[in-house]
């Protein structure tokens, strides 16, 4: 942890961290005292081993020491190491509850402590507190697995076993339920539930690379396990490689301890001295707390006040960007700042011989900083209002999403009337140039074809259900994924993104924006969008790319409204090998090639409902032994907008495919 500068002559601090430890101990021995057995509860298999200082241990080390910096930002994760046959496969999952912050420092905990309690193991699975942590020689994502589940029970008992057996049955089966089938769940229900004077409350969680039927089945399975031998039991966990659950008489997920249960005769043993024990502790550890909340509340005040000046005319033109800005050449750590006399000479003040493109937004200039870095700086147009809206919504989401997926923003510039946004640069531009191009094309054989769909995929998913916040890219187009020097796939431009709340599903606006031909039906008609019509988008982008064909303007060829379209007529009429890219006939399997199409003809499938989520389509992706339901017709009608589209690309506004068309529903 960095400590500010000020904590130096703050003179309560020593004083507070000692505090601190003794509140730590304290808390600690009454654990001890009064808790189960403690986490790590781990499975380490007895049956492979690795040798020491072997390739796979390397591999290993270097998969565990990645996770916990993406614990920061995500919940839920799954990632590789090494080639085969001595590659590593390792996932992890928190509990959707705790913050990021405790996710990043439990899998922090876990991926030490599953090399020092399954040493040698070439397959383990360690839980802690809030967290799974799990790895194998074997790739396992997506694979239901219900083996030897692990129970934790609380040892004290209820008065009535068969009544609270019921009770808690019903409420974990409806929590299942809603986890596998209810996909704004996200494969994750708490609920609560009365039993006789006091309350019961339950969780369940599925790692999401799992279908909702193999969520539902492995709830299932938990639930037979921990009731079926510790019904009694006041409160239970029980641990699986894919999925958790667990119930108390407290409200564990609100932040609640087994100490805060109020007295009854049930949880009161003995001669009254433990009771009084407890008492003691506890208002030993209150008062603890209470000194060391108010040294924090000091020492952030302070803090907040250093900090204020320098920080707070920039944020308020971020989030604001309609005020007047006039701190030049401010730097602030939340949102990395590059002053225009930089951007002018990392540019060659914006020579036309850097220029890289240009869209509705203004140009992109190629650059490079004073430290050597290679950087794109996108340039707002001073006579766009829309652009403005654009920048912002960049700027204020970009600086809160990390993913190998997404176009890392480096920092950004306002001063006088100039609008700038600075970009990690990508050499091979967008994957449009080269799949709309007959000779580019060639390079993309059918192998990275597959790893750009994959990383595309990924990318979506982290936005949908891994992120801080849930977005809605709402333009996914090929002109809008970037490729890295390996042709490794990043997410651009999120001028048009959208944040969900929690409880949100589906959202209305009265301005449609986007691309035509990537629409969904009921976005480009009704202007409703969900995480759904991003799948749409993603399903037409995986037709383009496994065809070489552009969706839109593609009734100019074949005199059918799009790709989308032809591609159902061709899979329906069992002919879907006819859209194989001739040039990947010696790269690519027919029998893959039909099982990317199924994918893409399901994620454009008419009704929003019928598509799948994105975490769906991941599984679909990776494992051919996912059995594909059967696509119904895609819109038909999305084809009639195709002449708007290349009227305004035409028209001038439009340029490589990078601007956005609006159009009000009527």
């Amino acid at each position: 942890m960095i400590r500010d500068q000020n904590m130096a002559n703050f003179p309560s601090v020593p004083k507070t961290i000692s505090l601190f430890s003794l509140c730590f101990l304290i808390t600690l021995l009454f654990d001890l005292a009064y808790a189960d057995p403690d986490p790590p509860y781990k499975l380490c298999s007895d049956v492979r081993g690795y040798v020491e200082n072997s390739t796979f241990q390397k591999n290993l080390h270097s998969l565990l020491n990645s996770l916990p910096s993406n614990a920061s930002v995500s919940k839920l994760y799954n990632t590789s190491a090494g080639n085969e046959p001595d590659r590593v496969y390792g996932l992890y999952m928190c509990l959707n509850y705790v913050t990021n912050e405790i996710c990043h420092n439990c899998i922090n905990t876990a991926h030490l402590d599953i090399v020092r309690i399954c040493p040698s193991s070439t397959e383990s699975v360690v839980w802690e507190e809030t967290c799974q942590l799990r790895y194998s020689d074997v790739k396992f994502y997506g694979e239901l697995n219900v083996a030897d589940n692990i129970v934790s029970t609380n040892k004290k008992n209820v008065s009535d076993p068969k009544k609270f057996e019921n009770t808690v049955k019903e409420k974990l089966r409806e929590l299942a339920k809603q986890a596998a089938y209810d996909a704004s769940a996200k494969m994750y229900a708490t609920g609560d539930v009365p039993f006789e004077d006091k309350v019961i409350y339950a969780l369940v969680q599925c790692t999401r690379d799992l279908s909702g039927d193999d969520c539902g089945k492995c709830l299932q399975q938990a639930i037979e396990d921990v009731l079926r031998k510790y019904y009694f039991s006041i409160g239970a966990r029980l641990m699986s490689r894919s999925c958790y659950l667990r119930y108390e008489l407290y409200g564990f997920y609100k932040g609640a301890t087994e100490a805060s249960i109020s007295s009854s005769p049930n949880n009161n043993k003995g001669d009254g001295r433990g009771w009084r024990w407890r008492i003691t502790i506890l208002t030993v550890v209150s008062a603890c707390l209470a000194i060391l909340l108010l040294g924090s509340c000091v020492h952030l005040a302070v803090r907040k006040r250093n900090k204020k000046g320098s920080s707070e005319i920039l944020r308020q033109h971020v989030l604001f960007p309609d005020r007047s800005f006039q701190g030049r050449n401010q730097k602030v750590e939340e949102y990395p700042y590059i002053s225009l006399a930089s951007i002018h000479a990392a540019t060659d003040k914006f020579s036309d011989s850097n220029k890289l493109g240009e869209g509705g937004f203004g140009p992109v200039y190629k650059g490079v900083l004073s430290d050597g870095k290679e950087v794109a700086i996108k340039r707002l147009s001073s006579c766009s209002e829309q652009g403005s809206e654009e920048f912002t919504n960049e700027v204020r989401l970009l600086m809160k999403l990390q993913h190998k997926n997404l176009v890392r923003l480096l920092g950004f510039c306002v001063e006088g009337k100039e609008k700038l946004l600075v970009y990690e640069y990508l050499p091979n531009s967008s994957l449009d140039v080269f799949l709309f191009d007959s000779e580019k094309r060639a390079q993309l054989d059918w192998s990275r074809r597959v790893n750009i769909i994959s990383g595309i995929a990924r990318g979506i998913l982290y936005l949908h259900e891994e992120s801080r916040l849930q977005i809605i890219h709402r333009d996914l187009k090929a002109s809008n994924v970037l490729l890295d020097d390996d042709m490794n796939p990043k997410i651009s431009d999120f001028g048009m993104a959208r944040i969900f709340a929690g409880s949100e599903g589906q959202a209305n606006t009265t301005t449609i924006v986007g691309t035509y031909g990537y629409m969904a039906p009921e976005y480009a008609m009704e202007g409703v969008y969900s995480v759904k019509s991003d799948v749409y988008g993603f399903g037409v982008l995986l037709l383009e790319i496994i065809t070489g064909r552009r969706n839109a303007g593609f009734h100019q060829i074949k005199r059918v409204p799009s790709l989308v379209t032809y591609a159902w007529k061709l899979w329906h009429d069992g002919k879907g090998l006819e859209l194989l890219d001739p040039l990947l006939l010696d790269s690519c399997d027919p029998d893959e090639f039909l099982r990317y199409l199924h994918i893409g003809l399901l994620c454009v499938q008419e009704d929003a409902y019928d598509r799948p989520t994105m975490s769906s389509a991941v599984v679909m992706l990776k494992s051919e032994t996912v059995t594909l339901s059967q696509p119904e017709k895609p819109a038909f009608t999305t084809g009639i907008f195709t002449d708007h589209y290349i009227e305004t690309a035409a028209g001038g506004s439009s340029i490589n495919g990078l601007t956005v068309s609006i159009v009000v529903p009527r």
